[in-house]
């Protein structure tokens, strides 16, 4: 089974430590130690909860093999907190009237754009039956609509549309070398074979890879719809949600 981690401190959770709800219930996201009765125990911020934490490095390194220091400690867990439910930031990209009322956002929203516009090579990554991803570079995408779906051409009879035809759970990343910046969304991807979208993003010369043509059996899109992202620039991680 999956292992499960509380989202306030990041401790492992099993049955035993489980938070309670408000009626009683196991709360199956936080540990007792942090969420008891639908609220949390601690009036703190991240940063306080990674100080907190720290102390307990000592039972952290009973089950490593090689010990870490607390300020090792530290700095992971600077890194992971983020993540977790309880402070993870996001940022609602998904409508104009946010960009108006937030002009922060307007700037990412920009940058994904951009980056799928201007970015010569785009990452995807599809999940194998064992639950491994598996990433390929590929031409950017041949077409958008926003910052929220992106279509790809592709080998109809490739390992990776029968991936996302088994599961559909998908990334694409965009990576601009030269500027240090990262674009990562999250999505499904869906695998389109009816005329209409294969005419839609058919080019000149694509005859290179598909001798029969726009009808070639062994031509199809990909089709992807973004849920939520992260990106990295100016050396500072944020993640957004698209609606």
């Amino acid at each position: 089974m999956e292992q499960k981690f509380c989202q306030s401190c990041g401790m492992p959770l099993t049955e035993d430590v489980l938070g309670t709800n408000a009626d009683g219930s196991k709360n199956e996201n936080y540990c007792m130690y942090c969420y008891k009765d639908g609220k949390f125990l601690q009036d703190c911020t991240m940063e306080e909860m990674i100080e907190h934490c720290a102390q307990f490095v000592g039972a952290v390194n009973e089950g490593l093999e090689k010990p870490i220091t607390k300020e090792e400690y530290i700095g992971m867990m600077k890194t992971y907190f983020p993540q977790l439910k309880r402070w993870r930031k996001t940022l609602n990209v998904s409508s104009d009237e946010v960009m108006t009322v937030n002009p922060a956002l307007a700037g990412v929203k920009e940058l994904i754009a951009q980056m799928a516009d201007k970015q010569p090579i785009a990452y995807i990554s599809s999940v194998d039956q064992d639950g491994f991803p598996w990433t390929k570079a590929m031409l950017k995408p041949r077409k958008r609509e926003g910052i929220k779906t992106f279509y790809f051409t592709t080998n109809t009879f490739s390992i990776r549309v029968a991936q996302y035809k088994a599961n559909p759970k998908a990334s694409i990343y965009f990576c601009d070398a030269e500027g240090f910046k990262g674009m990562m969304l999250r999505g499904t991807m869906e695998v389109l074979t009816d005329a209409a979208s294969k005419e839609m993003i058919w080019r000149d010369g694509d005859t290179e890879y598909y001798p029969g043509g726009v009808t070639d059996p062994n031509y199809c899109v990909l089709k992807f719809t973004a849920t939520d992202g992260r990106f990295y620039s100016d050396f500072y991680p944020r993640s957004f949600v698209i609606e």
